[in-house]
């Protein structure tokens, strides 16, 4: 059993964060919203800029790390569903002053962004999840040496409105990493720029989580999904069944049905055994106090996997003010230096650090 140490960092309601070396001085700091966390200590904390409050939400689902004008300096990609806008916020450096906020794209609402390397070039694309329009993603383009433009190219991959969830999953085994989407996958060709991508309608998620997660969950050798219900009750695996003429179908297990909004989920090895855990937990207040369980108390588990079995263990669990949720994109990652990687968990509760010491045992020899 794992023990974490829990910090709060702040009150603000950001509901995105990440982690990068904000001002290259070699050690990690904490980004979330309007501030980043100077690391090691995380108590000296910066302004980046304002940031919209929109009702109850702020104008920021995601905090992701990227080099856009190529200066050295990693920027940040965001966006929200309310402006319905694809934007990036340039790290002045030294200067201090306010970052700049870009407009990349009115690509429509974006529930969350995520990012992954489609074509191998080693900077990841941006894939924002826009439930309401077809999939696509931005390439950054780049000069002769390598470097960020400031500018991008936009890759419609599919046809129909994408829906709630998304996950980079390669679903057919051919080597190249399909894109999951709530209703099906779009399977990736081998030019990933040559659209649009087929699309595969073999399932039903709902309000699925960002992401969707590919696991081998029962160890037969074909990738299975673990999907959270983002709006409602429920954390569930999809096993892939295959027929002899390869024909798939796919069957829903529950993981846990005692929880509503699991919108985020990380795959991640917490206990350096060279296993991966499922960590996820409550957004709090996803739809404010629309959903279903929007009044439960919230937490944070991990559940370790064991051919097809999850185990549950709680991190973090109670009420709002005194226990902490994952909000919309919580971020994993060692912060002190110990190999145990920790978390950071952001939300309309206020923002948290949970550094991970290890098993209990392991601190007693």
């Amino acid at each position: 059993m794992l023990e974490f140490k829990k910090r709060k960092l702040s009150d603000d309601k950001f509901e995105a964060c990440a982690v990068f070396d904000v001002n290259n001085d070699g050690m990690p700091d904490i980004i979330s919203g309007a501030y980043w966390y100077e690391g090691p200590g995380f108590n000296r904390r910066h302004r980046i800029c304002e940031v919209a409050e929109i009702g109850e939400y702020h104008d920021d689902f995601s905090d992701f790390p990227m080099d856009v004008d190529g200066d050295g300096w990693p920027d940040i990609i965001t966006g929200s569903w309310f402006t319905e806008t694809l934007r990036w916020r340039r790290n002045p450096g030294t200067t201090g002053e306010d970052w700049k906020t870009t407009d990349i794209d009115r690509c429509g609402n974006i529930e969350t962004i995520r990012f992954y390397d489609i074509d191998g070039c080693g900077v990841p694309e941006i894939f924002p999840n826009t439930p309401n329009e077809p999939q696509a993603f931005y390439k950054l383009l780049r000069d002769a040496d390598g470097k960020g433009t400031g500018h991008f190219r936009k890759i419609i991959i599919g046809d129909a409105p994408s829906g709630h969830g998304m996950g980079f999953v390669d679903i057919n085994g051919d080597g190249r990493v399909d894109l999951v989407l709530s209703g099906g996958w779009l399977e990736q060709p081998e030019n990933p720029y040559r659209t649009p991508w087929v699309f595969h309608a073999e399932w039903s998620l709902g309000s699925a989580s960002v992401p969707v997660i590919g696991h081998d969950v029962n160890g037969d050798g074909l990738v299975d999904l673990i999907v959270g219900q983002a709006h409602d009750y429920g954390l569930h695996w999809y096993e892939q069944r295959r027929t002899e003429d390869g024909s798939r179908s796919w069957s829903r297990h529950t993981i846990d049905g005692t929880a509503s909004q699991f919108h985020d989920l990380w795959l991640v090895d917490l206990d350096l055994d060279g296993k991966l855990e499922l960590v996820t937990g409550k957004r709090y207040r996803a739809h404010n106090d629309g959903d279903p369980g929007a009044h439960d108390p919230i937490g944070i588990y991990y559940y370790i996997i064991n051919n097809g079995r999850f185990d549950k263990h709680v991190i973090d669990y109670g009420p709002a003010g005194e226990a902490s949720g994952t909000g919309i994109y919580f971020w994993i990652q060692d912060l002190t230096g110990n190999g145990y990687p920790d978390i950071v968990a952001p939300g309309k509760d206020g923002l948290y650090l949970f550094e991970n010491i290890g098993p209990a045992k392991e601190r007693l020899r």
